[in-house]
């Protein structure tokens, strides 16, 4: 009995190696790369990059529901921004406050472009794909930490395989560290740390995309311009800052030096069959009000609704 099973399991493995040495390589296979062989940029195992390709264009509940609508999901870990006010109770669309400003502003520039919006900061609401699959995008508004759970983990994923939007503001850089898949959701890009917040001059490195459309070719921002570890690799950078006009230089409160040769700071990529807009800027609690004359506001607000809507189809998305 034991010599029939070892040379069954030896059989087995044969026929394995035969399989897989017949098996094409990834390189090889007709349409986009789902693996690259280079250590500079990894690809968290699924289709992502700047090929249209990488999208999954399936018949989804939010493509034929008549009803554009977007979830916002301001939950928060360990650090939580003054534009997100106070922690919101349970439920799916709680209470706000004057002082929950980016929920607000989102809610209201939704409301502007014919956009049926609800939010939340309850895991329990992304907790089955079906919860999700109702939204043509999803916004993870200045999270941090571990605000998701496994559940929650599963339903995202699913959401993004099946054509989903995804927009990153702020400090979702510095959310979910440990969860691979998200990391090349938002870039393969990470938070790590940032100088004060003060002026730069940001610089679109796009002609065309709707995001960066209606900005000047450079404007000065008020901002935490984040450094970033790791760097973002295989995404369309779409907006950078001039690292020679922060106020003070780029060096980071953790020992950072900054980014002198080139530092984005909004970018965009086609990941796991997904639509991911991903932009670091949104900290000053006055960019998420529609303050009459304040044009730092103007131009944050349309470089905002511009992403959502190009991450939802409803504009032409990640454009050179």
């Amino acid at each position: 009995m034991r010599t029939r099973k070892i040379l069954a399991g030896a059989f087995a493995l044969l026929v394995g190696a035969t399989v897989l040495a017949a098996w094409p390589s990834v390189a090889d296979r007709n349409g986009p790369r789902w693996a690259v062989d280079d250590d500079t940029r990894a690809d968290y195992g699924v289709c992502r990059g700047t090929d249209a390709d990488c999208y999954h264009d399936w018949e989804t509940a939010f493509k034929n529901d008549g009803v554009d609508r977007v979830l916002v999901y301001s939950a928060t870990g360990v650090s939580r921004h003054a534009h997100l006010g106070p922690r919101l109770a349970t439920g799916m669309n709680p209470p706000l406050t004057d002082a929950n400003v980016a929920q607000q502003a989102m809610r209201r520039w939704g409301a502007e472009n014919g956009l049926a919006v609800d939010w939340t900061e309850d895991v329990a609401q992304l907790d089955a794909p079906a919860k999700l699959l109702r939204y043509d995008a999803v916004v993870f508004l200045s999270n941090s930490r571990d605000i998701l759970d496994d559940a929650a983990q599963t339903s995202l994923m699913q959401y993004v395989r099946a054509g989903g939007g995804f927009v990153a503001v702020h400090n979702t850089l510095g959310a979910e560290y440990h969860w691979p898949y998200f990391q090349g959701l938002l870039g393969g890009a990470n938070f790590y740390d940032h100088g004060p917040s003060r002026n730069g001059v940001v610089e679109k490195t796009s002609r065309r995309d709707v995001s960066v459309a209606e900005l000047p070719d450079r404007f000065t921002l008020k901002d935490e311009f984040y450094n970033l570890v790791p760097f973002p690799t295989g995404v369309r950078v779409l907006a950078e800052v001039d690292p020679e006009t922060l106020e003070g230089g780029g060096k980071g409160f953790n020992g950072h030096p900054g980014h002198p040769d080139e530092h984005p700071v909004t970018w965009c990529q086609y990941y796991d069959g997904g639509r991911a807009w991903v932009t670091s800027l949104g900290h000053e609690v006055s960019l998420w009000r529609d303050t009459a004359g304040d044009e730092q506001a103007r131009l944050f607000k349309s470089h905002v609704v511009n992403g959502l809507l190009s991450s939802m189809g409803k504009k032409p998305f990640c454009q050179a």
